[in-house]
């Protein structure tokens, strides 16, 4: 954890500050250091993403679907909805080749939008998965502007029918969470990637990047993998291949 986000962290939770019931920052700076009864936060995990865009068809947004889906996001978003995975359509100069990219927050192992959040609301689990805590989010918006894969939205609206794994407010800042709720619950596998799954394209493959035995090392290590805005050093936990 930076030194920034656990002095935001800890000098909120002194005192034992509640945040709503049973919910206090010193379990949120527990869990971002690994040293919590939160089973997804150790440090020997680092989950990611790998996206074989080679398989990614073109118009299909099954991946966008199942977020919207699961974390209550609005199945028609207008611009000024919040979006946690898009897809963006690119093409080689070059060659003319068209990819389909689904991009959504990178889960960077140095992730900008902690580095620049005040209050320590933008924070990174001991486990790589980078998340906002709502209760300290003021909405100011610095992370969106320096997280470089846009991948941040602002909720400018009130939200009903939430669903109750995913707690979601007005006012704050938000993006994609590699479904921390089913991870915490012990599942393997995101939403996107799992609509992906059924569908038949297999473009999307969660896992454990710091496991040599799992489906996502064992594929980084057989193909060819980027990072979006390698050049950055941020090391982002989603790869990519074909582009």
């Amino acid at each position: 954890m930076s030194r920034r986000g656990f002095l935001g962290v800890a000098a909120a939770a002194i005192g034992g500050v509640m945040l709503a019931p049973g919910i206090q920052l010193i379990e949120i700076a527990r869990a971002a250091t690994g040293s919590g009864p939160t089973p997804g936060a150790s440090a020997k995990v680092r989950w990611g993403m790998l996206i074989d865009t080679t398989k990614c068809a073109p118009g299909c947004n099954d991946c966008v679907t199942a977020c919207n889906t699961e974390n209550g996001l609005d199945p028609k978003p207008t611009p000024t909805s919040p979006q946690w995975i898009r897809k963006v359509e690119i093409k080689e100069i070059k060659t003319g080749r068209a990819s389909s990219v689904p991009v959504m927050c990178q889960h960077c192992a140095e992730p900008p939008c902690v580095d620049v959040c005040p209050t320590g609301a933008s924070f990174k689990r001991a486990d790589g998965i980078v998340l906002v805590d709502r209760h300290t989010c003021i909405g100011c918006r610095y992370c969106v502007m320096a997280c470089p894969y846009k991948a941040r939205s602002f909720v400018h609206e009130p939200l009903t029918e939430q669903t109750p794994d995913v707690p979601r407010g007005k006012g704050c800042v938000e993006s994609c969470t590699l479904c921390v709720h089913r991870i915490d619950k012990g599942e393997k596998t995101t939403a996107c990637a799992e609509a992906c799954s059924k569908a038949g394209h297999g473009a999307i493959v969660f896992g454990d990047l710091n496991d040599p035995e799992s489906d996502i090392s064992r594929r980084v290590r057989e193909i060819q993998t980027t990072q979006l805005r390698a050049d950055l050093k941020l090391d982002p936990g989603v790869r990519y291949h074909g582009i």
